[in-house]
């Protein structure tokens, strides 16, 4: 993890100043989440970063810009203006999601360094080319995979890691706090549509839990899913998912989400063969084993109870995961340090979530390597007879993101 803290300074002969050397930072989108990455830099959250352009396709949005960011920086009306203008050194895109792997794929192709927003595309054969653009350019590559920065993941991944509890016996994640109304659906017209986001409550509001899972625990070998489609709101997509994966060791994991779910619950269990590890609202609970579960099950006596101890580590709240993410990856332009995530390991995820869908709409568990071409095949499918929304209410970036798109612990 980030840690060494640094900075190239430099005397500016006309200006007769001190600099500080910073990242070149244009955004592009501007809808909640770029609009948040914009405030984040200009209130002092992003010391390696300077925003020097902003781009949007909506007027409206640039308007905002004009209004609401200091003067200089650059407004574009399209991703291309803007990688093609020069102003910028990298780019950080915020755009809807079949967007990410084309926008990124010009800006490695004229030499800018890029942060994407997740999810890093709607289907892996369009991510791979991301991927591929990416090795050849040489440029740093970096997804906002902002909770892998939180202090309760990068511990449990810690106690993953160390192996002193032994193999993954079982993972069952329960993250239902992300309830929707109607009104959010219908805030925007690429909102809840094959043809304009890929999918539903998997592709918009899971793609953070599903790296995760596989970050924590590793890909499994099968993925089987079955997927509610509009089942909680007028969507055409899936708004409720369950999904069933096997590993390797046999162990298994069960991962389950809604958007349907008004005062949901976010429940992350892990059992492995010497503890079982719970994080819930802020707080990480390990229950160490006197000794393995295979050992006390074929020694004990029938009356005998596994002893345990408890240990339990309290973590605060964070506001600015994605500002860390949006720092490290400047640093790791300026000075080679680490990032919390390599955008190429949003493949990854990607493969989870097309497996999921797959399996669903062929009725059968999909074994991994994912068949690439029958995802595609049967999403084009569904994307011929999507229709995009007609957005009703307003969804033009002045909420609060972080108390709409946290997800509490």
């Amino acid at each position: 993890m980030p840690a060494l803290r640094r900075s190239v300074r430099s005397w500016d002969k006309q200006q007769g100043v001190l600099t500080v050397k910073k990242v070149k930072l244009g955004v592009i989108g501007l809808g909640n989440m770029g609009s948040a990455h914009c405030k984040n830099i200009e209130g002092g959250h992003c010391p390696d970063v300077e925003l020097v352009a902003v781009a949007d396709v909506k007027p409206e949005r640039l308007a905002w810009a004009e209004a609401e960011l200091p003067e200089g920086i650059a407004r574009f009306d399209s991703a291309d203006a803007l990688i093609e203008s020069g102003v910028a050194e990298a780019i950080l895109i915020a755009v809807p999601h079949y967007q990410h792997p084309p926008i990124a794929i010009k800006a490695f192709e004229h030499g800018l360094h890029v942060l994407t927003e997740k999810p890093a595309g709607v289907y892996t054969k369009q991510v791979r080319e991301m991927n591929e653009a990416a090795d050849k350019s040489g440029c740093k590559f970096a997804i906002m995979w902002n909770w892998r920065a939180h202090p309760l993941f990068v511990k449990l991944k810690e106690l993953l890691a160390d192996g002193k509890y032994g193999e993954i016996r079982r993972v069952n994640w329960l993250i239902t706090l992300w309830y929707r109304s109607q009104a959010y659906y219908d805030s925007g017209d690429w909102r809840a549509s094959w043809v304009g986001e890929g999918g539903g409550v998997l592709m918009n509001q899971c793609p953070h839990q599903l790296d995760l899972w596989q970050w924590l625990c590793g890909m499994p070998k099968t993925v089987s899913a079955k997927l509610l489609y509009g089942k909680w709101h007028d969507i055409e997509v899936e708004d409720d998912a369950t999904i069933v994966v096997e590993y390797e060791n046999g162990a298994t994991g069960v991962f389950v989400s809604s958007t349907g779910d008004a005062h949901g619950t976010n429940r992350l269990e892990i059992l492995l063969d010497g503890a079982k590890i719970v994080a819930e609202k802020e707080t990480l609970t390990v229950t160490e084993f006197a000794s393995s579960i295979d050992e006390f099950t074929y020694n004990a006596p029938a009356s005998g109870e596994l002893e345990k101890t408890e240990i339990v580590y309290q973590f605060e709240d964070e506001d600015f995961l994605h500002a860390k993410v949006l720092n490290a990856f400047a640093r790791s332009i300026l000075y080679g340090e680490p990032m919390y995530a390599d955008g190429r390991e949003g493949l990854r995820e990607i493969t989870l979530a097309n497996a999921a869908y797959l399996s669903d709409w062929l009725g059968k568990p999909i074994e991994l390597p994912l068949d690439e071409d029958q995802y595609f095949s049967e999403l084009q499918k569904r994307i011929q007879t999507s229709k995009m929304r007609t957005a009703t209410t307003r969804d033009d970036g002045h909420v609060d993101h972080r108390s709409r798109w946290r997800v509490k612990w």
